[in-house]
């Protein structure tokens, strides 16, 4: 495990399933140390992990860092795996997410360093005031809308469009089938919208 292959284009197969491995079983001997388990592993999971640090990251060198992050964490601790708590695919995009997630803070938190000097020097003016409180309350209002939604409206949500999973990743991980997903996520925007008071 000394070396990464660099992540090849996206298969669209499925990684789990009849047709693909068993990624249950590619854990478990994971947690064993296994190594050929885990390059199976990366194999069939890379390019969907890839994408998602992709999607949160919004940078593809970054991305390529928080895969293998990813993956290292992956290996550490592929022995807690516990299929009791939810699908193997959505275990490991949770790993990802996290680590992309807190790639993204990091990033924030070294530009808000980087600018604080400057902004502390500056004038504020009365526009930037405005806009500063305007964007507090449409967070407001937002995060007030969203109590509005039912649990599982919410949670499916927050998933797509906060935590910046697809309706198939959404799913898997709320392990429910696609179009369950998709209209949870379909009425809890409508309700949104709703509760926002916006226009249809």
């Amino acid at each position: 495990m000394d070396h990464l292959r660099p992540v090849e284009p996206a298969d669209p197969s499925p990684v789990d399933g009849p047709a693909g491995p068993d990624l249950v079983d590619l854990l478990r001997r994971c947690g064993r140390a296994d190594e050929a388990a885990f390059a199976q592993l990366y194999d069939a999971t890379a390019a969907r992990i890839h994408g998602l640090a992709v999607r949160v990251v919004r940078d593809p060198a970054q991305a390529e860092e928080v895969t293998q992050e990813a993956f290292l964490d992956i290996w550490r601790t592929a022995g807690r795996y516990d299929p009791a708590k939810g699908s193997p695919l959505a275990w490991l995009l949770t790993i990802t997410h996290r680590k992309a997630v807190d790639r993204v803070r990091a990033a924030e938190a070294a530009t808000r360093r980087d600018l604080t000097y400057h902004h502390q020097n500056q004038p504020v003016e009365h526009d930037s005031t405005a806009e500063a409180a305007q964007a507090s309350l449409e967070a407001h209002r937002v995060r007030g809308a969203l109590a509005h939604l039912t649990e599982v409206q919410r949670e499916a949500v927050t998933l797509a469009y906060l935590g910046g999973y697809t309706h198939t990743e959404v799913a898997t991980m709320l392990d429910l089938p696609v179009g369950t997903a998709k209209t949870r996520i379909r009425d809890g925007l409508i309700r949104l919208r709703d509760a926002l008071g916006v226009g249809s």
